[in-house]
């Protein structure tokens, strides 16, 4: 498990790297970004997760974020139309120079979080983090899992949560085959 202090380096490397693959980097991305670096890579973050309105949720993340912006090592930077980026501050990146050997262990899981969804709008995130959760949580398979997204997030379309599972089994794969911790929880 990480300490805290090495969780905040591990929060601003993500961000970073979110960033670089062209994120907005808001306050859903992190939690998605988060919750795929935890749950599929098994970054010992210890955040809890819950399936909340727009899919998995943390609010230990929340907190985290927010002592962050209170110690100046993250800051919101207003992006119209869309609402806010989270951004580290200087304070933030003369912080990371303290923890290369930890964000150097998950760099690679890191920039696998970013590339696979980095680009995502907001409702494409809350598709592939629930179809996650679904997938590691629950114990169904097959079409199941797809009928289940559309029965907890009923906005969700069942050719999109089959879509979001797709997607989600290839980066379960790609993850395994290149030797990273990833399996179901029963």
């Amino acid at each position: 498990m990480l300490k805290q202090m090495q969780r905040d380096a591990i929060l601003l490397s993500l961000m970073n790297e979110m960033r670089a693959k062209g994120s907005w980097c808001g306050e859903t991305h992190i939690q998605k970004s988060v919750y795929f670096l935890q749950e599929l890579l098994e970054v010992p973050m210890n955040l809890e997760f819950i399936l909340y309105k727009h899919g998995p949720y943390s609010f230990d993340l929340a907190d985290a974020v927010t002592a962050m912006r209170a110690d100046s090592l993250l800051e919101y930077k207003s992006r119209r139309p869309y609402g806010p980026s989270l951004l580290p501050t200087k304070t933030g990146q003369d912080f990371l120079n303290r923890y290369p050997k930890t964000r150097g262990k998950y760099a690679e899981r890191m920039q696998f979080v970013a590339e696979k969804i980095g680009k995502m709008g907001v409702a494409e995130l809350e598709r592939q983090a629930t179809a996650l959760y679904v997938t590691l949580n629950e114990k169904c398979a097959g079409n199941s899992r797809a009928i289940l997204i559309t029965e907890l997030k009923p906005h969700i379309k069942i050719d999109q949560a089959e879509k979001a599972l797709e997607s989600v089994d290839a980066m379960i794969k790609e993850a395994a085959e290149k030797d990273w911790a990833v399996g179901c929880k029963s």
